[in-house]
């Protein structure tokens, strides 16, 4: 693992970070101090669950997913979250240009050496695809000799088929049980699959784990 002097997490919803990253954070901050920032685009306020029983209804899930992504943060040792103010499920209609413009805003003035995000075309929701692409298009802007590095998340079953093996992939095993955690955090979302998963574990089950353990990312040459 190199050292980063600071880690931008730039992702489309609360939770996209967590489960792409929270181990890869954690490992950062445990051997190197990292400074780590998550910057979302929207507060998920489209998601389709609520808790079961319910621990937010249409009105207030914005302000809930806002508040379980601090909790999920503090348990990765985030040090600063941004809210950047788009909605949630409209992202692929946005402008490009206009997205890109705002994003290399804030990958200029949060200084990372290192930015992290969805693959384009390969992240399973027009939401994560939007992203990943104006994160790319906001990178291409930044002079060369200024700008971070980018590694990619992609999450969709064609990934290995399109663009070969990861890159990177770390080991996360000595913070499975944090990251867990962090998934929990994201109670209006993740009770169910945080359940299922745990379940699973206890049952030894290695597709489970392997899906919580390693986490992969490719380099994105600009």
């Amino acid at each position: 693992m190199n050292q980063e002097r600071h880690i931008l997490l730039l992702f489309p919803h609360p939770d996209d970070e967590t489960f792409s990253a929270a181990g890869t954070v954690m490992m950062h901050k445990k051997k190197h101090g990292t400074k780590v920032t998550v910057a979302s685009l929207t507060l998920g306020e489209m998601g389709r669950n609520w808790g079961n029983p319910p621990v937010a209804n249409r009105e207030t899930l914005p302000l809930v997913r806002r508040e379980e992504m601090a909790n999920a943060s503090e348990v990765m040792g985030v040090d600063e979250i941004r809210h950047l103010g788009y909605r949630d499920k409209t992202l692929e209609f946005e402008e490009l240009d206009t997205v890109a413009a705002h994003l290399k805003e804030v990958i200029m003035d949060v200084n990372p050496s290192l930015v992290i995000t969805f693959y384009p075309g390969l992240s399973i929701h027009p939401d994560h695809d939007a992203t990943g692409a104006a994160v790319v298009e906001a990178m291409k802007r930044i002079p060369e000799n200024e700008r971070p590095k980018l590694h990619t998340k992609a999450i969709d079953a064609r990934s290995v088929e399109e663009i070969g093996e990861p890159d990177i992939e770390y080991d996360i095993g000595d913070w499975m049980d944090r990251k867990l955690e962090a998934i929990a955090a994201h109670e209006s979302q993740m009770q169910e699959v945080t359940a299922i998963t745990k379940q699973k574990l206890a049952e030894g089950d290695e597709d489970t784990e392997a899906w919580i353990r390693y986490e992969q990312f490719w380099i994105y040459e600009l």
